[in-house]
């Protein structure tokens, strides 16, 4: 889950550059491991352009992963610049506390327009884990002002990434986050994914769906608020839903009067070829909470996306949602993502989502003659490729095969050869793809030529690992 890259960053020798010893200092970055940089140089990203990124050194590296699955209208876009700059001439900030500004009412109404169904109500956070805990917070409240306020607990899948905030955390089904903050908020309870690669032929397509149903009649149909899942789930590798899970699921939330929340901070926004994955699928829910593409990460930016459903309930009397942020609905944050919306329609790009995943999962799945490719899934532009030990047995690597090949090889070998994408174990062990959704076949060969040289070289390791004469 931490970020090593010292295989790939040469040794901090001699003279180092300002940034690098202001960062060694000064800077505590996100889920890594800052040990790693002790004899090593930090990677420090200092310009974009398109698909690419370029180092403080000049070196280039496609973006394999839209930065974290969110610039997905690609780098160096200087019109959302120019859209944050034209809106601090006129209006810098004022709060969405019992206020309103021009950016945030025309944002929230475009986003409307788009969501499926009846989720006419936006209300802004400023990231996905804030969307998310907003939507938690919602559930429950929602419940409590229908006199149900015993209905606390949430249902979500074993594996899935939620969110960092107390509560988020109480979703996120990921051992190894949560382990070192417990005790957590209170009523997270977890299910089956719908990781479907070592699963029987025999076996029910929609068990997972059917596992929902059985864990809400355990824990009591009255006690149980939401049940949240992202349509693709990322944790794990680009777990993809079988047909008509997200259907089962929303009858059995209709049938306990369960809320249905689709996190969708990474599947929103073109990521899937749509501009919400709830539309990829087919599926209503009660809430979407998004946040990443929204902007295309320019500002920071999140939402909860209600049906009116849920927001009647808030919007009579003197009936409020007691919860906000001072920054939610930033009018400068709000400018760029409409102006990110512009870009979106202009280029089609949920079109050229679609016109060309069949081309860049064709790409991956080529690497499937690679022995130590045992799965290709996902949706979109968001790919993953499960690494196995054994192709016809599927067997997986042990933890610290993981640790040793991932982290210690794997991670710093692909930024070497200029690709950055994502080296994961939160489950077995995958790379992910997630470019920016301008990509094309140049991008996709690219990718594919640094997988193959890398992932080669990876089952060398593996095979010398095994018989190391």
């Amino acid at each position: 889950m931490a970020t090593k890259l010292e295989a790939a960053t040469p040794p901090a020798r001699g003279e180092q550059s300002e940034l690098q010893q202001l960062a060694r200092r000064h800077l505590w970055m996100h889920f890594t491991r800052m040990g790693a940089y002790e004899d090593h140089e930090m990677p420090i990203i200092v310009r974009g352009d398109g698909c690419y990124v370029y180092d403080e050194h000049g070196k280039r590296y496609l973006d394999g992963l839209s930065a974290l699955f969110c610039v997905n209208a690609g780098h160096g876009r200087a019109e959302l610049g120019q859209a944050a700059a034209d809106q601090a001439k006129e209006l810098g900030f004022f709060t969405n506390w019992s206020y309103a500004h021009p950016q945030a009412i025309k944002l929230a109404a475009r986003i409307a327009a788009l969501a499926p169904g009846d989720l006419n109500r936006v209300f802004f956070t400023n990231s996905g884990s804030e969307a998310v805990e907003s939507a938690l917070k919602l559930c429950r409240n929602y419940h409590r002002m229908r006199g149900e306020g015993q209905r606390y607990k949430l249902i979500a899948r074993e594996i899935a990434y939620h969110g960092t905030t107390m509560g988020a955390l109480s979703a996120t089904g990921i051992p190894g986050l949560r382990t070192p903050f417990e005790p957590l908020t209170p009523g997270g309870c977890h299910v089956p994914n719908t990781n479907s690669y070592r699963a029987p032929d025999d076996r029910d397509p929609l068990w997972a769906a059917d596992a929902i149903e059985e864990r809400i009649l355990f824990e009591g149909p009255e006690t149980v608020s939401c049940v949240i899942l992202e349509p693709v789930q990322n944790a794990g590798g680009c777990f993809t839903p079988p047909d008509g899970y997200f259907q089962r699921v929303r009858e059995i939330c209709d049938r306990h009067g369960v809320l249905l929340i689709s996190d969708e901070v990474i599947c929103s926004w073109g990521r899937l070829g749509e501009y919400f994955g709830a539309q990829r699928y087919d599926y209503m829910p009660d809430l979407i909470t998004t946040a990443k593409g929204i902007t295309s990460a320019y500002a920071p930016m999140g939402a909860v996306i209600a049906s009116d459903k849920v927001a009647d309930q808030f919007m009579e009397g003197t009936a409020m949602f007691t919860h906000g942020f001072t920054f939610a609905g930033h009018p400068m944050a709000a400018a760029v993502a409409m102006a990110n919306l512009d870009i979106f329609e202009r280029e089609d790009l949920c079109g050229h989502v679609r016109a060309k995943e069949e081309e860049f999962r064709g790409m991956l799945d080529g690497l499937r003659e690679l022995p130590i490719v045992g799965d290709v899934r996902g949706a979109g532009f968001f790919q993953a490729i499960e690494l196995v030990k054994d192709q016809d047995t599927k067997e997986s690597f042990s933890d610290e095969e993981s640790e040793t090949l991932l982290r210690g090889y794997l991670s710093g070998a692909l930024y070497e050869h200029g690709l950055i994408c994502r080296a994961d174990d939160r489950g077995d062990p995958v790379v992910q793809l997630s470019p920016p959704l301008i990509a094309d076949s140049a991008e996709f060969e690219e990718i594919d030529r640094v997988l193959r040289t890398v992932l080669t070289e990876a089952w060398d390791r593996v095979v010398r690992y095994r018989d190391p004469r």
